[in-house]
């Protein structure tokens, strides 16, 4: 019996071990992620908050096992929320400007008491510029976006998967209406801008609200399971518009996105206003539109079949009606 015991405890001690160098094995480094600057047309290399930490958890067996048991949990992400509202937070701002080079004379200027505060910060008046044709559908905000004319015959991302519209609005009738139509992805990295803006005008449809996990939307994270925008919370409303007819608009809650705030009231959209933020975590916002009812601008369609994103200001000229 002495000997069996003593077995199992050198079994425990060496899957402990094994577990403990699984955990801090580096299977292989992330690819790094490039885009677009569209100001530049240069092809950047982003600078990822956290990155080999995510590829770790999206990589890493011990690393998936933390992922789902902790880390996409509601309460990992509502705690950091909070860290992020305490006074102490605010000796985190200048680090963070310094190191993503933002440039914080396009913000309002104030003191800012927590680095949530900082992260919700608004632009000044005239710091981006709103393309006003009726023609046009703006983005939503600061990011980078990817770009679908058709999604029921192109790839979403991850080759060999797509969006399953389905899953992601929960509602069968309205995902028909979209099945064929065009998509359009913001993603906001932590250093971004977090407001977001409405695409077109037009009369809103009220809230939707869908509860989910929350899952890092970042490329290291999407690029191992697309399947995330159908799994994390999200919201969504539609702007029924003369020109572009009913637009979906979705908001994406991600990794340590602490919530999402609608900030806007009533029911009318106005192209360029604001429609809410996002606290502290990158986040991501989905456009869609029915079938034939845009032309979504060359160089986004041609740098997503290169699989590149694309860096865009609140404001800019995206698609047009057809």
């Amino acid at each position: 019996m002495k000997g069996i015991h003593t077995e199992k405890k050198r079994f425990i001690l060496a899957l402990i071990i094994f577990l403990v160098v699984l955990a801090f094995y580096p299977f292989q480094k992330p690819r790094p992620i490039r885009y677009v600057d569209r100001a530049t047309a240069q092809i950047k290399t982003e600078q990822v908050e956290a990155g080999g930490w995510l590829f770790w958890l999206y990589n890493n067996p011990v690393g998936e096992l933390s992922l789902q048991a902790v880390i996409k949990r509601k309460f990992a992400s509502e705690w950091y929320g909070k860290r992020m509202d305490k006074p102490g937070s605010v000796s985190k701002i200048a680090p963070f400007i310094r190191k993503y080079h933002i440039n914080m004379n396009d913000f309002q200027k104030k003191d800012y008491k927590s680095f949530n505060d900082f992260f919700i910060r608004e632009l000044k008046p005239g710091a981006r510029e709103i393309d006003t044709g009726k023609n046009v559908v703006i983005s939503p905000g600061d990011g980078k976006i990817l770009a679908y004319e058709d999604i029921e015959y192109q790839n979403f991302i991850v080759k060999g998967y797509r969006m399953n519209l389905h899953n992601f609005l929960r509602n069968d009738s309205l995902a028909r209406v979209y099945a064929a139509g065009s998509l359009i992805l913001l993603r906001l990295s932590p250093a971004d801008y977090h407001r977001f803006h409405f695409p077109v005008g037009g009369k809103l449809s009220p809230m939707v609200k869908i509860k989910g996990d929350y899952y890092s939307v970042n490329p290291i994270a999407l690029r191992q399971d697309i399947r995330i925008f159908c799994e994390n919370k999200r919201e969504y409303q539609i702007i029924a518009s003369k020109k572009f007819g009913n637009v979906l608009m979705s908001e994406i809650g991600a990794t340590f996105v602490g919530s999402i705030v609608q900030s806007h009231r009533g029911d009318t959209a106005v192209k360029g206003r604001e429609a809410g933020y996002f606290k502290f975590g990158g986040s991501s916002i989905i456009l869609l539109f029915r079938k034939g009812k845009i032309n979504i601008d060359a160089d986004l369609l041609r740098n997503t079949r290169n699989h590149l994103e694309t860096q865009v200001l609140m404001g800019e000229h995206i698609a047009v009606a057809k």
